[in-house]
């Protein structure tokens, strides 16, 4: 009998441990749903633990069936910052800089013009630059307008091109922007590479430079300065435009041009805020060089468009790599000095 009374005591006890058991998940369940109900009465739409958690990342209950790089994250948070830093700093300040740029240069150019020669032309002509650094540079060159001219329909297009043309035509221009963009940046990065080992030797820098940096070249004033082959506004171009920036920019178009290595959206908009300042500081750079090269000095643009120059403008502009030539010291543009002194103009400038 005692017996009897014992195991019921002990079953009876079981059961209200197994109830207190069950009701407590219930409980707090009860308890998280009422705080949940009274969150949506003081904070109406308020569940910002729940995407806390999603933010977060780390949620062990969040989970996928797709496998892959962040496959798992439902929001990424930095996205947002990415997005700011591209809509607001690099477009507003980028695209004031380039038109700045444009402005200054139209006026310096309306006041001082070209910078013309001081000595008529001789006839007798130098080779400044042989066919394979012509190839080099303007394979470069017409690589990097295609890539200056899409990339900035890219990035400032919705404020320029939408209003001028409209979204239909922009989209059309965009679409072929990304294309061109995408296929011409590594030949780019090519020729980046091509244009470093080519003239690398001949742009290093030496105490003349400073000379000539000090005086601007003689660009404002109109002073003889002698130089190299290559002068300091030459060479800066050199280190600065083609070498760290065109490095930069290949490397992080590289990363967003083929989105195939396992890379994260985290460096994907790294490389992409990275992409555009570089590129933007590029292309400001390039302004002053293709306005050397074209209208500022007179003859520059002749030069790499048939690779000679005539004596007088060789001595004016580069009057120490125009005494090694005539003294045989150095290579003018791959051929002997003997060889190119040779060659004669019919007029001028008229080749």
């Amino acid at each position: 009998m005692h017996l009897f009374r014992a195991v019921e005591r002990g079953f009876w006890l079981l059961a209200v441990l197994l109830a207190a058991c069950l009701s407590m998940p219930a409980a707090a369940q009860s308890g998280g749903a009422k705080a949940q109900a009274e969150r949506q009465e003081t904070q109406p739409l308020n569940n910002a633990p729940v995407w806390r958690d999603v933010r977060g990342g780390d949620n062990r209950s969040q989970t996928t069936q797709v496998r892959g790089v962040e496959t798992s994250v439902l929001v990424q948070t930095e996205g947002e910052i990415w997005r700011q830093l591209r809509n607001g700093p690099i477009t507003v300040f980028g695209g004031w800089l380039l038109v700045a740029i444009v402005v200054l240069l139209g006026l310096f150019f309306s006041i001082k013009g070209p910078l013309k020669l001081k000595e008529k032309p001789t006839g007798r002509l130098i080779e400044r630059f042989n066919g394979w650094e012509r190839i080099v540079h303007w394979s470069a060159a017409v690589s990097f307008v295609i890539l200056a001219v899409t990339g900035l329909i890219i990035l400032f297009g919705r404020y320029v091109v939408i209003p001028l043309l409209g979204l239909t035509v922009f989209s059309w221009l965009a679409t072929l922007a990304k294309y061109l963009h995408n296929f011409v940046g590594p030949l780019f990065a090519v020729c980046t590479v091509l244009m470093f080992v080519t003239w690398v030797k001949e742009n290093v820098p030496n105490g003349d430079d400073i000379k000539w940096a000090l005086k601007g070249g003689g660009l404002f004033t109109g002073e003889h300065v002698p130089s190299a082959r290559f002068n300091a506004g030459q060479k800066s171009w050199f280190w600065l435009g083609v070498t760290i920036l065109g490095i930069v920019s290949s490397a992080t178009g590289f990363i967003l041009d083929f989105p195939n290595f396992e890379q994260g959206r985290l460096l994907m908009q790294q490389a992409n805020v990275i992409h555009a300042i570089s590129a933007v500081l590029f292309i400001a750079l390039s302004l002053g060089h293709i306005y050397v090269g074209t209208i500022g000095i007179e003859g520059a643009y002749e030069t790499m468009r048939t690779g000679y120059v005539d004596e007088a403008w060789a001595k004016e502009h580069h009057e120490y790599w125009y005494n090694d030539v005539m003294a045989g010291k150095g290579v003018a543009g791959g051929a002997a000095p003997a060889t190119a002194r040779a060659a004669s103009m019919k007029e001028g400038w008229k080749l």
